[in-house]
């Protein structure tokens, strides 16, 4: 196996299912950024070692977002 793969696999981003487990992650995040789309929003969570993503209804965006222990940064 090559260095370059395994490099590459380490930086793929983990999608959560659970939002819960999502807020719990924030606490040790740099940032989260905040995806607006027409039928979801993308939250993205980045930790010293992963990128973090999590797919929620617009309804329960806001929510999610306040519960949050990070910078909040819209794109």
């Amino acid at each position: 196996m090559h260095a370059g793969i395994n490099q590459v696999e380490k930086e793929m981003p983990a999608e959560i299912i659970n939002a819960e487990k999502f807020v719990e992650m924030s606490a040790k995040a740099k940032f989260c950024a905040v995806k607006r789309l027409k039928s979801s929003v993308k939250l993205k969570l980045r930790t010293p070692s992963q990128l973090y993503t999590l797919k929620v209804e617009p309804g329960n965006a806001e929510e999610t977002i306040k519960k949050l222990k990070c910078e909040i940064k819209e794109v």
